[in-house]
């Protein structure tokens, strides 16, 4: 099993080895979620799962689709362990080419602050880091990052670029959190990039430290 083109071992299209040769795994989204991304994300030692999607996220594949899996519980040890059609044997194509991003592919940080617990709020996804923009970002949001960092709870929540606006692409738009979440790719994210956007509401924090 080998996550390919995501920039990192931990993230990219899915694919799996059989008689020697490496093809994709396609499945439709009423099949394909949570659960069998995290099979996925635990057999490669990669974490828990940050984001999964059968629309070809990393690009389709080319030649050989080896599985179409068509249920799992999530506690299988291998991906080819779950429901699936036979090797070789599928009803979808490359345009549903799963891919999943594991949380050992995604890092945090904050920039531009004057200490580690302050700054610009920064995602690192596909080996490049990039910003966060979101309009209504709250404390409950703020408060998600500063914990992940362990810089204890958020003092303050910041939009509109109050540590500078970002270069890179934006990588997450559009969060709404509960404020218990164990990292911030675990909140509602309706914008997953990479997206090539104009930086005004690049996010920041400022935490208790």
């Amino acid at each position: 099993l080998r996550l390919v083109d995501g920039g990192s071992r931990c993230a990219g299209r899915v694919e799996v080895k059989h008689e020697g040769q490496w093809g994709s795994v396609c499945s439709y989204d009423f099949h394909w979620g949570v659960p069998a991304a995290s099979v996925v994300c635990r057999q490669l030692g990669c974490g828990t799962v940050a984001r999964t999607s059968p629309y070809t996220p990393f690009g389709a594949g080319a030649g050989q689709i080896w599985l179409q899996p068509y249920y799992c519980r999530g506690t299988e040890t291998e991906l080819q362990n779950c429901l699936h059609f036979g090797w070789g044997q599928h009803f979808c194509d490359h345009d549903t080419d799963v891919g999943v991003t594991c949380s050992g592919a995604v890092e945090l940080r904050l920039v531009n602050g004057s200490d580690p617990c302050e700054g610009r709020v920064e995602v690192k996804l596909q080996g490049q880091w990039g910003t966060v923009r979101d309009k209504k970002w709250d404390m409950e949001d703020a408060e998600v990052v500063c914990q992940q960092l362990d810089c204890g709870s958020a003092r303050s929540a910041h939009s509109s670029t109050p540590f500078g606006e970002g270069s890179g692409p934006i990588h997450f738009a559009w969060i709404d959190c509960r404020g218990d979440e164990s990292a911030l790719w675990e909140c509602n994210i309706r914008g997953w990039g990479p997206y090539k956007s104009p930086h005004e509401w690049d996010v920041g924090v400022i935490c208790q430290g």
